[in-house]
């Protein structure tokens, strides 16, 4: 029988086994629109106790874009130390292929990730890879939509740097796609992918070197809890790199947990995604 998660009364309960998380920020700090209040409350008295923050976002833009997002939705700078992003990781993935040329696939308001890269842009009938950070307008387009210039790049054997290797999220009360969705299914046509963001390893990398840059010491995986709602990226990312992980049942998949007890239902779609986490919540709070 597979374990079940235990369900704390909150992080507090906890808090004293940890000396850092890695907390996800969609769907577990905020909805795209607003903050949730509990959940930033309690990543400011996990600080306050003495523990360090890295939120951990796969946003495919620099992590020196995100204080910004995160004053307009109330995130305050007091919940948290550092932000790691996979636009982070992918610009040093990117880098490698400079000057490219590359194919852009993405919405402008994701260009910052490419500042001060030399990297060059062009049709895709002369790149060298694809760099793909979302679809060009999430809130209107599918997947499908992509279909022709997703079969074209795979003609072409054009590499994918995926800058987001979520396929949804939560957008206030509903999702939109992300470019893990576009990945997936130019993975399945044949194309090559390379990600940098969870669950993949060279976010926490850089991760796990903010939170010894902090706290002045090297932090063993067993004194770092890993947060989040998303199964394919927090939680299997959490367990490929031997972190406990506390599930956020009610972001992401949140529609997949019936009501009834937390623990089987949390340890259900565990299961059936052949993920573990040592702990459960509905939301996060203290």
């Amino acid at each position: 029988m597979t374990e079940l998660p235990r369900i704390p009364t909150g992080l507090g309960e906890i808090a004293e086994h940890y000396d850092a998380l890695l907390c996800d920020v969609w769907g577990v700090v905020h909805n795209g629109r607003m903050a949730f209040t509990a959940a930033v409350e309690a990543l400011r008295q996990f600080r306050q106790s003495g523990g360090v923050v890295v939120m951990l976002t796969n946003a495919p833009r620099p992590s020196s874009q995100i204080p910004a997002q995160f004053e307009m939705l109330g995130v305050p700078d007091n919940c948290w130390d550092d932000i790691i992003t996979s636009g982070d990781a992918t610009r040093a993935m990117l880098a490698q292929y400079a000057p490219g040329p590359a194919f852009k696939l993405g919405p402008p308001k994701d260009d910052p990730l490419y500042e001060g890269l030399p990297i060059r842009f062009s049709p895709l009938e002369e790149a060298k890879l694809i760099s793909c950070t979302g679809l060009d307008d999430d809130k209107r387009d599918t997947p499908e939509d992509y279909d022709d210039v997703l079969r074209a790049a795979v003609k072409h054997r054009l590499p994918m740097i995926c800058a987001n290797p979520d396929k949804v999220v939560h957008y206030g009360d509903r999702l939109i796609y992300c470019a893990g969705a576009l990945a997936e299914k130019y993975a399945a046509l044949g194309g090559e992918v390379f990600f940098g963001g969870k669950p993949h390893e060279p976010i926490y990398k850089l991760a796990r070197a903010s939170i010894d840059k902090k706290t002045g010491q090297k932090i063993e995986a067993g004194r770092i809890l890993a947060i989040g709602d998303g199964l394919p990226t927090d939680v299997a990312g959490a367990n490929g790199q031997g972190l406990d992980c506390l599930f956020i049942t009610g972001g992401i998949h949140g529609a997949q947990i019936a009501d009834g007890d937390l623990a089987q239902q949390a340890g259900n779609i565990l299961n059936q995604h052949g993920q573990k986490a040592r702990y459960a919540q509905t939301r996060l709070h203290w």
